[in-house]
């Protein structure tokens, strides 16, 4: 008997020291050739799609004026509990997006006529970083020598170089992405877009300058932690982060449903083209 427990303990401390048993699920998982492994479904559980600084609950993303305080805009206003916009800690580091004057007012001008504005309302393509953080998963499909990004939102893509082809040959929705790796954080610089997509649908926006730069850093075999810094001197006076986890989908939820939403605002925007418009 003495034998057989002092068997399990040799077995157990050489368990603990090679990092297998129970501690391994801790542990994070790798591909071949060591970096770590991203494979799978993402996506992010908070309110930034919203608003990605700090704000209170309010009752629309479009307001007007009424008796007794702020009233959802009238073309929002059945939508009623729906349409109404909850609370959001903020994911900018340091809580404030640093803007230009000039700018600051065009984002003011943005949420004043988001109706309209908002290029998710019309299904375009989200642009870098807000396809991480829209409410729709996405996948990372890796190995050691391709990277490539699928996202529900629109069936957007984007294929990550793992070798710099130099400067984008011309701006496009979603820019050209460059990755690389530093230490187990996965890095990912990101330029080239237009500027027609939004932050967020609070009229955050930027220029066609703007350069983003990615990090996703495991935390857990589950977890990553999304960090994305954004340089735009036309729009913002220095560069600024926002930071957030991203959490890996399990089981059946593990999926991408389709989302391809063109079809859907074809009435929105090319409905008073009908010969006879409806209602």
């Amino acid at each position: 008997m003495r034998k057989r427990i002092l068997a399990v303990v040799a077995s157990t401390l050489l368990s603990a020291s090679t990092g297998t048993g129970a501690e391994s699920d801790t542990a994070t998982p790798r591909i071949p050739g060591g970096k770590p492994d991203l494979n799978g479904t993402w996506q992010a559980f908070n309110r930034a799609n919203f608003d990605l600084e700090h704000h209170p609950a309010r009752a629309a993303m479009a307001l007007r004026e009424g008796p007794h305080g702020p009233l959802a805009a009238r073309a929002v206003v059945a939508l009623g509990a729906v349409g109404a916009v909850p609370a959001g800690l903020g994911v900018v580091v340091g809580g404030e997006i640093p803007y230009r004057d000039d700018a600051r007012k065009t984002r003011e001008e943005n949420r004043a006529n988001w109706l309209t504005l908002d290029p998710e309302i019309k299904c375009y393509l989200p642009g870098i970083p807000r396809a991480t953080y829209l409410p729709f998963p996405f996948r990372i499909t890796q190995n050691e020598n391709a990277l490539f990004f699928t996202y529900e939102y629109a069936g957007a893509v984007r294929d990550v170089h793992l070798k710099d082809p130099g400067p984008a040959p011309l701006n496009s929705w979603m820019g050209q992405s460059v990755g690389s790796w530093d230490g187990d954080s996965l890095v990912i610089e990101t330029t080239g877009q237009n500027d027609r997509t939004w932050l967020d649908r609070a009229g955050n926006f930027h220029s066609e300058d703007l350069r983003v730069i990615e990090r996703f850093t495991p935390t857990s075999p589950h977890t990553l932690l999304y960090e994305a810094t954004l340089e735009d001197p036309q729009v913002f006076t220095r560069p600024w982060t926002i930071r957030m986890n991203l959490y890996r989908l399990v089981g059946d939820d593990a999926v991408l449903q389709q989302f391809n939403c063109v079809e859907f605002v074809e009435e929105l925007i090319y409905g008073h083209l009908r010969k006879k418009p409806l209602d």
